[in-house]
Parts: C-alpha cells; structure tokens; sequence
C-alpha cells in the first residue's frame, strides 16, 4: 500500500523560467492576432509619415505649456460666460414640458413654412384684411398665445 502524501512541495520559479514562460505567451499571441498587429503597425507607420506622431510627442513633452494655455482659455470671461449662459439654458429647458417645447418646435416649422410659400406671392396686406385675419382662429390663438407669452415674461422680469 501507498504512503499517504503528507507534504506538498511548491515549485519555485525561476526568473529565467519565468520570462521564458512570458516570452512564450508573447510569441503565442503574436501569432494568434498576426493580422491585428500588421494592421496596427499599418497605422502607426501612416500616422509617422504624416507627422502625427512628432506632434503628439511634442505636445507630451510640453504638457505643462500646453495645460497652462487651456486654462488661460477656460478662464476668459467670454468662456466662463458662455458656460454660465449654456448651464442657465439647461436649467430652464428642464424646467419645460417636453410636450409643449414639442408642440412649440412643431408649431414654428409648420409657421416657417406657411410663411414662405405665402411670401412668394407679392401682395400687400391691407388694414381690412389685417383686421379680417384677426377673425381666424389660428392666426387669434397665435396672438393669444404670444400676448400671454409677453404677459408671463414681463411678470418674470418684473421680480
């Protein structure tokens, strides 16, 4: 009958075993992804011959300069105002009903269009007629519209 193994002995690698086993698992991959790699050094060939690389090396080398420049940029009052104008009309535009910014946008391009092929006609508007199309309920609910408009933002700008 056997001995029972009441030892178990690890093998220590070698550092020579190891990079061999690394250098093995290189070769292997090499092999395995051959066209990827041709493909990548493709590229990086294109990339050199059209200078690409020269420059991004140069921009590493003189990342200091180059953050310093962007931060000189960013804190130009131009930006900061531009940023702080596009973070208002974010906060406002969420504060809009989707359905009504919707039927808004839909309303204008409808609008846009009816204007157009009207204005390609070339007749005059008189007082009577101006006064007839206040009748229509399309052009009526627009004016409404726009005099509530005008109601609410001069409220608002009143505060």
């Amino acid at each position: 009958m056997a001995s029972p193994i009441t030892q178990i002995k690890k093998k220590e690698w070698t550092s020579e075993e190891i990079r061999q086993q690394k250098l093995y698992e290189l070769e292997t991959l090499i092999a395995e992804q051959n066209e990827a790699l041709n493909k990548l050094l493709a590229i990086a060939g294109d990339l050199d011959d059209a200078g690409v690389l020269d420059a991004v090396l140069a921009m590493v080398k003189a990342k200091e300069g180059i953050a310093e420049v962007v931060m000189e940029q960013a804190t130009r009052e131009p930006v900061t105002n531009l940023i702080n104008n596009m973070m208002s009309a974010a906060g406002a535009l969420t504060a809009i009903n989707p359905e009504s910014t919707g039927r808004l946008a839909t309303s204008a391009v409808k609008g846009l269009k009816e204007a157009e092929e009207q204005n390609q006609n070339g007749k005059k508007i008189g007082v009577f007629q101006l006064v007839k199309a206040l009748r229509d309920p399309d052009i009526n609910r627009t004016i409404k519209f726009g005099l509530n408009f005008l109601r609410g933002m001069g409220k608002e700008l009143g505060k």
